[in-house]
């Protein structure tokens, strides 16, 4: 699986709104769940159309990952800037 990509602590003195901080962590806990779902029936399925498309689906949201990752160190930086 992989780590933790989405939410990590905010500084103290950070200006994003906490509501913000939240939803990362949601959108984090929610990736995680379909990730962690599609790598077992990937793995299970024994059709291999299905495991094809259990492989996309893990690597469709490892993709969302590595977005929301690139676009909370985008806020992150941006507010970090403005402070």
């Amino acid at each position: 699986m992989a780590p933790d990509a989405v939410s990590s602590p905010r500084p103290a003195e950070s200006p994003i709104p906490a509501e913000v901080v939240r939803l990362f962590h949601s959108l984090n806990n929610q990736l995680g769940v379909i990730l962690a779902n599609a790598e077992l029936l990937e793995h299970r399925l024994s059709d291999e159309s299905h495991r094809v498309r259990a492989t996309q689906v893990v690597s469709g949201t490892l993709e969302a990952i590595t977005t929301a990752q690139r676009l909370r160190q985008l806020l992150w930086t941006n507010s970090e800037t403005r402070s």
